[in-house]
């Protein structure tokens, strides 16, 4: 039961759901088993087998199992070895849009009144780029137009500025990352950066998403930016603070996404 209920989700079963529950597991060790537990005892079981109520991570149906594992056994070792053998370092980038009028996290209030928080009413919104290694280091741009292919190039000469060897960033597959002018670009700069393409419909692997959701849980607590230019002001502002704490941009990789080991030189997995 145990080895079902991980292997397995209530659909796959006959039941109905793609959540166990313990009613669902009951009804399964009933249809089994044809004993009729009760819901505490059903958790009597579950605490006994070393389970617990967890919030579940998501994949996208489309991501190919094949290609993720290709990327952990083959793929991402392969890229240690060449960040290794070349002196360079690994990064990990993402892009991510701050709306104005988002809004997260809870607040207290009057029991049965919805508490009310207030802020303009006109809707405007900025772009950021970041990247990040286990060093703790981290890099960023913040930008007011569409991320396209020549604002990803603006990133990369940025980004080789900061550093006197070569640069392994790992990025999804954006169009803009596959673009020409991006490939020109690396095609004319092939010592300063190299570009590593994570699976499709894989943001789980991608240590800088946990920065994108700080950004987005952190920002609109603090912000009270009236336009454009104070929202991406307020930007740079929490990318500069966690660029003085490397010790949280590591902890990015040690995160419920996916958990990249600290060592020296270069990353392990």
């Amino acid at each position: 039961m145990r080895q079902a209920v991980l292997d397995h989700r209530p659909c796959d079963v006959g039941l109905s759901g793609q959540l166990w529950t313990r009613r669902l597991i009951g009804d399964l060790i009933a249809k089994l088993y044809r004993v009729r537990l009760t819901e505490v005892g059903v958790g009597k079981y579950l605490k006994r087998w070393g389970l617990s109520f967890q919030r579940p991570d998501k994949r996208a149906v489309e991501q190919e199992p094949e290609a993720v594992r290709r990327w952990h056994q083959e793929i991402w070792p392969e890229i240690r070895v060449k960040a290794k053998a070349d002196g360079g370092e690994i990064l990990f980038a993402d892009q991510v849009g701050i709306r104005s009028d988002q809004v997260t996290g809870r607040t207290w209030g009057e029991k049965g009144k919805t508490p009310v928080v207030r802020r303009t009413g006109n809707r405007f919104s900025v772009n950021a780029m970041s990247a990040i290694s286990t060093k703790g280091r981290m890099h960023f741009m913040v930008f007011t137009e569409s991320f396209t292919a020549e604002v990803m190039c603006r990133f990369l000469d940025r980004l080789a500025g900061h550093f006197d060897h070569k640069v392994h960033l790992v990025v999804d597959g954006h169009s803009a990352h596959r673009s020409k002018k991006v490939r020109d670009w690396l095609a004319a700069h092939p010592d300063d950066v190299e570009l590593h393409f994570l699976p499709p419909y894989s943001p789980e692997l991608n240590p800088d998403e946990l920065v994108n959701a700080d950004l987005k849980h952190s920002l609109p607590k603090q912000h009270r930016a009236r336009n454009q230019t104070e929202l991406a002001a307020e930007a740079r502002r929490f990318f500069r603070r966690r660029q003085r704490q490397p010790h949280i941009v590591r902890g990015y990789f040690g995160g419920p996404h996916v958990r990249y080991v600290l060592d020296e030189n270069p990353m392990s997995f």
